[in-house]
């Protein structure tokens, strides 16, 4: 039970024995700094059951406490505001309880717990992944990460987008074009080679289509009957029908584009148990448009092409599949979610990383699964985020303006060297192990820049300012990470027993700031929101950084305050690995 929870007990207690009543909550604040005291209990609730002045209100249940409870060591009221003051001894004890626990804040899951599934990225195999590929990565990976902290069993996993017009239209523009060149012949990772292939499609379709309107077309039917077009939306269908040739090319050019995703994955540090492909799952999603069609979930038009109707729910008419028999989106979404749940029985919830321009997609998505019958559809969670912009404006795939995912790794790198060097403090290092900090400092700005914001909100990511040694910025924590490593290399005697101290108001900021941590992961899981731990360690080093400035560590009066002070710096260096862990984040040991 933490200090919130014991304490809500005693102020509840002691309103029954003052007033013979009972009240059901309790509302706590941190006290304002102003004012003496470690947490405030919040009187004007209570008047809606207890009459009189609240400063009477909140002193009588001071006195209780006081009298009552053991650590509560004074308290004050100011207005409607109970300011308690915790005993030195609550915090030292606590400390002492979780020195030698190297994962304070993290709860392993239960014996035959349910699982959850988290997909993301889910690329296109008709591009390389880009800068809001990056974003996606991140979130979908960090919430995994958090989900499993919080004591929740994870798998973690991917849907691959390998079929479908847009890919069809790589596959032309290479076979027209593309005189046979591959990644070999042209040293280009396959991702990319790929995608310079859409590219080469959208700008030969809108030549195309206006040499159909300067042929008197309307725009409209120009964009519908633009060759090239119809070229790539037979090849679907011939893919579709098992086309040898056209298959062997799907096969080949897939090929090279995962070589390039996983080279990516591997550099941006996030991997998958799993993986799901879009040309297996659609199948299944067919089944059961059949199924569906069954049941009387699902109908069919005049055309042949199959709606499901949510207009009773507030929704819209949804196509599951076309009037040809092709398969839609939602065709293969839900194949897919039913497939996961035939390979993984224990999965009971599924946590979907993707775009907020996906969000009615995913309503209707969910909807139709429950339609289905399926009742773990009820813990179907679509993890929303804003589109990351780029001082130069929107990215654009098909029209190549887009920051591709590499690119912008090995920019990150870069400039963590420049500003590096810049500093002056790398003596000593080896040219590898100057690369390896490089990276890690690069790969943590990156990170951290993209996380700390909530993930419903939109991003203007500037890569200079993310990598900033000050402020709230992933290299500023990883310095402090670094900084408190070299104090543990210069306490040259053991540390490692608990001692007796009385605390410095310093060292009360910080254990109190420790001890909200498994708080902050519980919250960040049941959120979804990485950002809340990005900001409670940016919180913690900010009150570290007070402490070091103000107190002295090794130089200590005595050893115990010395031992006491080493001890708090490794408890607060252990937190922030731990919480840059569930991030993706890397802490180097020097910088």
């Amino acid at each position: 039970m933490n200090l919130q929870q014991s304490l809500s007990n005693h102020v509840k207690q002691a309103v029954f024995a003052i007033h013979n009543i009972q009240i059901n909550t309790v509302e706590f604040q941190a006290t304002r700094k102003e004012f003496e005291g470690d947490i405030t209990v919040v009187i004007f609730p209570m008047l809606r059951f207890i009459k009189g002045n609240p400063v009477q209100i909140g002193t009588g249940i001071g006195d209780y406490l006081v009298e009552h409870v053991e650590d509560v060591k004074a308290f004050n009221v100011v207005k409607g505001f109970l300011n308690i003051e915790i005993s030195d001894s609550y915090y030292t004890n606590f400390f002492n309880d979780i020195i030698n626990n190297d994962i304070y804040g993290f709860v392993s899951p239960e014996a035959n717990a349910k699982a959850i599934m988290v997909e993301y990225s889910s690329p296109n195999t008709n591009k390389p992944l880009h800068l809001g590929h990056v974003r996606n990565n991140l979130l979908g990976y960090s919430v995994a990460e958090i989900l499993k902290a919080s004591g929740k069993k994870v798998y973690k996993t991917q849907i691959i987008n390998d079929r479908g017009i847009h890919i069809c239209k790589s596959m032309l523009a290479w076979k027209k074009f593309g005189h046979g060149e591959t990644p070999e012949s042209t040293g280009l990772k396959g991702d990319k080679l790929v995608g310079n292939y859409y590219v080469k499609f959208d700008q030969e379709y809108k030549k195309e289509i206006q040499d159909l309107i300067s042929r008197g077309k309307t725009e409209e039917d120009a964009k519908k009957q633009a060759p090239i077009l119809i070229e790539a939306q037979n090849m679907l269908q011939q893919w579709e029908a098992g086309d040898e040739d056209v298959v062997t090319l799907w096969k080949t050019m897939n090929g090279w584009v995962y070589d390039g995703f996983d080279e990516t994955y591997k550099n941006l540090g996030v991997d998958f148990d799993t993986l799901y492909y879009e040309s297996n799952t659609y199948l299944l999603g067919k089944e059961f448009v059949t199924e569906g069609l069954k049941s009387g979930v699902f109908y069919k038009e005049d055309d042949g092409s199959v709606w499901c109707d949510l207009t009773e729910d507030g929704l819209d008419k949804k196509i599951v599949q076309r009037a040809d028999g092709t398969a839609v989106y939602m065709t293969q979404d839900i194949g897919t979610a039913i497939q996961r749940i035939k390979d993984f029985p224990d999965v009971d919830g599924m946590v979907y990383t993707v775009g907020n321009e996906q969000d009615y997609h995913f309503q209707v998505l969910f909807l139709i699964l429950k339609k289905l019958g399926f009742d773990w559809a009820q813990n179907l969670y679509h993890l929303s985020y804003g589109m990351v912009d780029l001082p130069s404006g929107k990215m654009k795939s098909r029209e190549g303006t887009v920051v591709d995912a590499d690119d912008l790794i090995d920019n990150m790198t870069r400039t963590a060297e420049e500003i590096s060097e810049e500093l002056g403090k790398l003596e000593g290092y080896s040219n590898e192990e100057k690369q390896t900090l490089y990276k890690t400092i690069g790969l943590g700005a990156l990170k951290y820049y993209i996380l700390k914001v909530d993930p419903k909100k939109r991003i203007l990511f500037d890569p200079k300012e993310s990598i900033d040694f000050q402020g709230n910025t992933g290299p500023f924590i990883q310095y402090t990470y670094a900084r408190i490593q070299s104090i543990l290399r210069k306490a040259d005697f053991d540390w490692s027993e608990s001692v007796e101290v009385s605390l410095h108001p310093k060292e009360k900021e910080l254990i109190k700031q420790l001890l909200l941590f498994p708080e902050v992961i519980q919250n960040a899981a049941s959120q979804h929101s990485p950002a809340l731990i990005a900001n409670y360690t940016y919180d913690l080093v900010k009150l570290y950084n007070s402490f070091f400035q103000n107190v002295s560590i090794l130089g200590a009066d005595n050893l115990n305050e010395k031992t006491f002070r080493v001890q708090l710096s490794n408890k607060v260096a252990l937190t922030i690995k731990n919480a840059f862990s569930v991030l993706g984040i890397q802490v180097p040991e020097r910088m």
